[in-house]
């Protein structure tokens, strides 16, 4: 089983995300633009038993912008460092918090059945088959869920 370790610019906050992402990619839709403050952003799907924060637990702020995505960051840096989408049973770590997982190249576009403006719809996964199969029902299971992130 593979493990990977991170930790956000301060170090304050460390983590491994152990075993394989469900899906990756990369997302560009206008929830993940403006949190990434970038045109696009890179993502890593796991399972959240996967995610483990080794250090710094208490030094983790929560934003939600809506009742699917709990979004993570550092308070000392602010680095970004992961999302629970508790609905979806998954969790999002952002890629920039393993580097040492290589999220393979590919274009930055929306899965079908997008809702207003696209926001909060997954780009196009890359990797796993099953990843890819299981990211395509999470998309269509989103357009139940309101739509946005």
């Amino acid at each position: 089983m593979s493990e990977y370790r991170g930790k956000c610019l301060c170090g304050a906050v460390e983590s491994t995300v152990s075993g394989e992402p469900v899906a990756m990619g990369y997302c560009h839709c206008e929830s993940c633009r403006h949190w990434s403050a970038g045109p696009v952003k890179a993502f890593t799907l796991w399972q959240p038993t996967a995610l483990r924060v080794t250090r710094g637990a208490d030094n983790i702020g929560t934003y939600n912008k809506t009742p699917v995505s709990y979004r993570k960051w550092c308070k000392t840096c602010g680095e970004h460092l992961f999302a629970e989408h508790t609905p979806l049973q998954l969790t999002d770590v952002f890629a920039a918090m393993i580097p040492q997982l290589e999220v393979p190249a590919g274009d930055a576009r929306q899965l079908p059945g997008g809702g207003a403006a696209g926001e909060g719809r997954p780009a196009e996964a890359q990797g796993l088959s099953q990843g890819v199969r299981r990211l395509g029902g999470i998309a269509a299971g989103m357009s139940d869920l309101g739509g946005a992130f």
